[in-house]
């Protein structure tokens, strides 16, 4: 009997090891991974440039506190700085931990500048940005928030694509607009170029900042370094995680020049955030986020894309709809989810689920023709069988 709590629902199944886009389970099975740990193994398993720079950095130095000065860190925030909007990092985590740290950077900006009321953030009902207290009050969702009461304070939330009511929510106490810019959990639902940009606008009309959460869909899943890039948008905060690790854990926010002043010493900490550990990783992992990979990205995007939407002409019965971007990818269906994501997993290709009966598919970025060929065909045989 495992000593685990019981608050996730695992499948028996289990892993001793894994290379690239495949795991091989305690049993000796070969299974195509196409859940990386839900977007978070980016350059899939045990990455040499990932295993050399974990190794070396573990011989010098594990850990040391935020009370000294952290080589690796800097140089990873540099990295940052140089290829995004951001001119300051906080380094954290986790992916909940980031969102929380974006809400606290957010509220704080404001009192640093004489407006402490303005601390209330809106965002979309249903939306995920973790599962800390406020994260879960920041969703919306009545399911995540049952039996974890009083209700948080401070947020306010529209339903996706309801830009009257999200207009009507503003008010001289609203700090921030915080919004996946694709949300992942909530059933890969893409956010227009033109919702953000009127968003942006929205913002620097009204003084409120605007968050753009790219814990899942940032570091090159969506075939640009970040996602909100398509829009052209520059946001004032950005919390990161998942695959800026590559399967380490680490978090971040990025932030304007501007809402960083706010962060003085002793407003926020995080003891293993930045460790040197972390940080070695995260390097290797930026440094590998390049032009071909992103193009490699798109390539095998548009591919899978248009090979899904002839699966879908082919048992309409079965797909509504395909959906995403870059590698995040979604297809949503008639069928029972829970059932075809468990049948695509007999056949040896692993998924996870997203709201909206959506069976949700996240390859490593490098993943090849051949290896989505091989998912293609498992997903056909799943349709045949159940047509």
């Amino acid at each position: 009997m495992s000593a685990l709590a019981k608050n996730y629902k695992r499948n028996k199944l289990s892993f001793k090891k894994g290379k690239g886009s495949y795991l091989i389970s305690t049993h000796g099975e070969k299974y195509l991974d196409f859940v990386q740990g839900i977007a978070v193994n980016s350059l899939g398993h045990s990455n040499s440039k990932l295993n050399k720079a974990i190794q070396e950095q573990s011989k010098k130095l594990w850990h040391v506190s935020n009370a000294f000065k952290i080589p690796e860190g800097e140089k990873l925030a540099k990295k940052l700085v140089k290829r995004t909007f951001a001119n300051a990092i906080i380094f954290q985590n986790s992916g909940a931990e980031a969102t929380e740290t974006a809400i606290k950077v957010a509220r704080r900006y404001f009192f640093s500048i004489g407006e402490p009321k303005k601390n209330r953030v809106i965002c979309i009902k249903n939306s995920f940005h973790g599962r800390t207290i406020a994260a879960i009050h920041a969703s919306g969702s009545k399911k995540m928030t049952e039996g974890f009461g009083p209700k948080l304070p401070g947020f306010d939330h529209f339903e996706f694509g309801d830009h009257k009511k999200l207009k009507s929510l503003i008010n001289n106490k609203t700090a921030a607009i915080m919004i996946e810019t694709v949300m992942g959990e909530g059933g890969i639902k893409v956010i227009p170029n033109w919702c953000i940009k009127e968003i942006r606008k929205l913002c620097d009309k009204r003084n409120i900042l605007l968050i753009l959460d790219e814990v899942q869909c940032g570091i090159g899943r969506s075939g640009k370094f970040f996602a909100f890039e398509y829009a052209k948008v520059q946001p004032d905060i950005v919390p990161i995680a998942k695959g800026i690790g590559g399967g380490f854990p680490i978090g971040a926010v990025l932030m304007t020049k501007k809402v960083s002043k706010a962060m003085t010493p002793g407003t926020h900490g995080s003891t293993f955030g930045g460790n040197p550990l972390a940080m070695a990783v995260g390097n290797a992992v930026v440094d590998q986020i390049n032009n071909k990979l992103l193009n490699n990205v798109n390539k095998m995007s548009k591919y899978f894309i248009n090979k899904l939407n002839l699966l879908k002409l082919k048992y309409p019965k079965i797909i509504k709809e395909v959906r995403g971007l870059g590698l995040l990818i979604g297809i949503q269906l008639f069928y029972d989810q829970t059932r075809f994501i468990k049948k695509l997993m007999d056949n040896k290709l692993l998924t996870i689920r997203a709201a909206e009966n959506v069976v949700r598919i996240l390859p490593p970025l490098n993943v090849n023709k051949k290896e989505i060929d091989e998912a293609l065909k498992i997903i056909n045989k799943v349709c045949k069988q159940i047509k």
